[in-house]
């Protein structure tokens, strides 16, 4: 049985009191299509514990459903911090998004640790919309950068400026994706796109992390 760790922020407001956090619809919709596959999930967070979320987030229909579910919620208001976690024992390791994971997760070096040793023992990188930030400083043992040459997708610049949020991020992640030499590509803004290079596959936005989660389901059975 395959088992994926769901790696999310512990950030939920900057300095000047924007709240942030974490999308929860990004780590429910792939939650629920890898569990009914037979797939174990666990969650890790900088800090442990739990997740913050908007409380417009948590509004949301979907959303209720995740949280009155028992074992997820655990999970998500419990999760592992990196110290607790034996990279061994996934074969996939999935970054969420929510502007929260621009704040911590590319200065977590832990985690980054992490996704770099699932990722060479053959197992698999993916991310959805901003939480391709928690893939910026995944380095490898020759001291490469994971993305760096890599085909890859994330929240972009022009939905960034849509939203409004342009001016709040730390970065913009879609330019600091290609400083880190990766081969950046999206589509117009909301449009379902999932880019698939090798090991490593990235979502555009939230309208994409349910194929995400269906192409790494797929990359599964393909090496059964």
């Amino acid at each position: 049985m395959a088992r994926v760790l769901f790696a999310v922020t512990s950030h939920f407001k900057d300095e000047n009191g924007w709240e942030s956090g974490c999308y929860v619809l990004e780590v429910a919709i792939p939650y629920y299509h890898f569990i009914k596959n037979g797939i174990e999930i666990d969650f890790v967070s900088p800090n442990g514990g739990e997740v913050p979320v908007k409380q417009l987030d948590l509004d949301d229909p979907k959303v209720k459903c995740f949280f009155k579910d028992k074992e997820a919620s655990k999970k998500f208001l419990n999760t592992y911090r990196p110290i607790d976690i034996d990279a061994g024992k996934y074969d996939a390791i999935y970054f969420p998004g929510g502007h929260g994971v621009m704040y911590d997760l590319p200065l977590n070096k832990e985690i980054a640790e992490i996704a770099a040793e699932i990722y060479e023992n053959n197992g698999f990188v993916c991310a959805v919309c901003h939480g391709g930030a928690g893939l910026l400083n995944v380095k490898l043992k020759d001291n490469s950068y994971l993305i760096s040459g890599k085909q890859l997708t994330s929240f972009s610049n022009q939905e960034e400026v849509a939203i409004g949020t342009d001016e709040k991020v730390p970065f913009l992640l879609e330019t600091a994706l290609k400083e880190r030499g990766a081969k950046y590509s999206c589509k117009a803004n909301w449009q379902e796109y999932v880019v698939v290079d090798g090991r490593l596959i990235t979502g555009q936005n939230p309208a994409s992390d349910l194929l995400m989660a269906k192409e790494l389901l797929k990359a599964f059975n393909k090496k059964k």
